[in-house]
C-alpha cells in the first residue's frame, strides 16, 4: 500500500497511531526518545557534540527496530519526517499521562479517514487528504473525521475485497 498524503498533522495523527498498534512498538519508541532527550538536554548543558550526536541514534534506533520486527511496517518517519517527530513527542507524553492506550483503541476502532473508494469501483485505495472541507473542522465528511458512513463503507469494501487482490 502507498503512503497518503498529508496536509496537516492532525489528519497525519491517526495514520501515525495505527503504524504503532502494537504495545511493543509503543514501549521502544518510549524508550528511545526518552533516551534522546535525555541525550540533548545534557549534550547541551555540558555542550557535548557527542551527545548531540548520539541523541538521534538512541531515539530513531529503538523505534526503527520495532517497526520492522514488531510492527512489520515502514516508520513514518521516511515519509513525513516533521510529523513523525511531532506525533512521537505526543505519544512520548500521552505514554507519560498514561493515555496512549486509550487513543490507540478509539483510533483502532474508526475506519481510516485517507481511505476513498476509487470513482465507479467502490474499492477503497489510499488518495490524498483534503486539509479542510468548509466545515471548519479539517476533516472531511459530517466532522467526525474517519468515523464517516462513507468511510466505513470504503474500509468495508477493501476488507470485502482484500482476498480478490491476494491471487
Amino acid at each position: 500500500m502507498s503512503v497518503p498524503k498529508f496536509d496537516s498533522f492532525e489528519e497525519f495523527w491517526p495514520y501515525y497511531v495505527r503504524e504503532h498498534s502494537k504495545k511493543t512498538t509503543r514501549l521502544m519508541h518510549f524508550v528511545g526518545t526518552g533516551a534522546a532527550l535525555s541525550a540533548f538536554a545534557l549534550g547541551l548543558l555540558r555542550r557535548s557534540p557527542a551527545l548531540l550526536l548520539a541523541a538521534p541514534l538512541l531515539g530513531y534506533g529503538p523505534a526503527w527496530i520495532s517497526h520492522f520486527f514488531v510492527e512489520g511496517n515502514t516508520p513514518a518517519t521516511f515519509h513525513y519526517p516533521a510529523f513523525s517527530l511531532r506525533a512521537d513527542l505526543r505519544m512520548f507524553g500521552m505514554m507519560l499521562d498514561g493515555a496512549m492506550d486509550r487513543e490507540v483503541e478509539r483510533v483502532m476502532n474508526q475506519a481510516p479517514s485517507w481511505q476513498q473508494p476509487e470513482s465507479g469501483e467502490g474499492d477503497a485505495t489510499t488518495t490524498h487528504i483534503a486539509g479542510n472541507n468548509g466545515n471548519g473542522n479539517g476533516h472531511g465528511g459530517n466532522g467526525h473525521g474517519g468515523d464517516t458512513p462513507f468511510a466505513k463503507d470504503a474500509f468495508q469494501a477493501a476488507v470485502d475485497r482484500a482476498p480478490e487482490r491476494a491471487n
